[in-house]
């Protein structure tokens, strides 16, 4: 167990609920700068962005997301640290999350290992955007949906296709079904190709969503929690909005003996991963 600092990120929206779901999910640049704001109150020091199309259909589109960090950050300034989406979300190919992302240039990204790097033939240029953006300063944080995700990511940094040194991890447990339910007992077989060095958070879907949490600090991880991938309180009941979600994964963290990190404190920490790359000329 470590009682290092966690940080906790919330995701208040993903890429495909919308307003049928549930009907306090932010889909707006307005709707996120208020949930930012409830969020931050609630414990939040981190906030993983998805921007929509009028319809709500999942975005990935630079300017998009210049609306929402500025109406976000006009709400909380710079106390929550804003880390965009590079979802395909079934829509964009390689060539296309990797434009949007060296357009913007944000400040904190993440990135799904089988995503931009599946394909074969798509390998070199996404090895060399995330080399050029990590050298510029960017935060990388690398999705893993399972250990042989894992695996492949840790084969993919071994060829320096991937910056070297230590990187940030996200570990999926579960998936989108009916009813959604992820495993925490899925923990383990992700911690057994962990690196040393290597950081690592978690999320998780359905209302096992705080267990696997609690269990990631426990572990000496991190946490995100919110709509992307949960709606429900640990209880089983609807919860009523993201700050609600964060407020109670808060609860479970510090119930373990850790603190959250404000954003300062999560600036910092990140810059002992993927800001302390060299970077690649493209």
């Amino acid at each position: 167990m470590s009682l290092s600092p966690c940080l906790l990120m919330v995701a208040p929206n993903g890429a495909r609920r919308v307003y049928q779901d549930h009907p306090a999910i932010p889909l707006t640049p307005e709707e996120l700068a208020r949930d930012a704001k409830a969020c931050l109150a609630a414990g939040a020091s981190a906030m993983h962005v998805h921007v929509r199309e009028a319809d709500g259909r999942h975005l990935l589109d630079a300017a998009a997301y210049q609306d929402a960090i500025s109406a976000i950050q006009e709400a909380v300034g710079d106390q929550l640290l804003l880390q965009v989406t590079s979802e395909a979300g079934g829509r964009y190919a390689p060539a296309e999350q990797r434009r949007v992302i060296e357009a913007l240039q944000p400040e904190y990204v993440s990135i799904a290992v089988r995503e931009w790097f599946g394909d074969a033939n798509e390998v070199h240029a996404s090895g060399e955007l995330c080399r050029h953006i990590a050298g510029r300063g960017t935060h990388i944080q690398y999705i893993v949906y399972s250990p042989e995700d894992l695996h492949f990511f840790n084969q993919l940094r071994q060829q320096g296709t991937l910056p070297n040194g230590p990187a940030l991890l996200l570990f999926v447990l579960g998936r989108y079904v009916d009813p959604p339910i992820a495993d925490p007992g899925r923990l383990p077989g992700f911690l057994s190709d962990l690196v040393d060095g290597d950081h690592w958070a978690v999320c998780a879907f359905g209302p096992t969503e705080g267990d696997c949490l609690a269990l990631a600090a426990q572990q000496g991880g991190h946490a995100r929690v919110g709509f992307e991938n949960n709606l429900w309180r640990a209880d089983g009941r609807l919860a009523t909005n993201n700050a609600e979600l964060v407020a109670e994964t808060k609860a479970r963290i510090e119930a373990t003996g850790r603190q959250i990190m404000n954003a300062t404190e999560a600036r910092q920490f990140l810059a002992l991963t993927t800001s302390t790359h060299s970077g690649g000329a493209l």
